[in-house]
């Protein structure tokens, strides 16, 4: 399996207040990051797979709603994490 627990934990440390913070807006779009990513490298290979491809758009577009949920809350916070997945070029 591609995301276990223990790989939650530390993206959930990095990126969030712990490895217990699953609920702020940072942890939750890092964890999407990572799903999307995987997903990328899955359609791919298997670029005829349409459920997993509606999938992905969902998970692109929960993470997109996330950050304009952060941008409007703090700002600084948003631009921290953009920076820091490397969101935007």
């Amino acid at each position: 399996m591609y995301l276990d627990s223990a790989k939650k934990e530390e993206i959930f440390a990095k990126y969030g207040k712990g490895k217990n913070d699953t609920g702020s807006a940072e942890s939750q779009i890092a964890l999407f990051s990572f799903r999307i990513a995987h997903l990328t490298e899955h359609l791919r290979a298997n670029h005829k797979d349409f459920a997993t491809s509606r999938s992905m758009k969902m998970l692109v577009g929960k993470r997109r709603r996330m950050l304009d949920y952060l941008a409007a809350k703090d700002i600084n916070r948003y631009r921290a994490i953009i920076k820091e997945l490397g969101l935007r070029r």
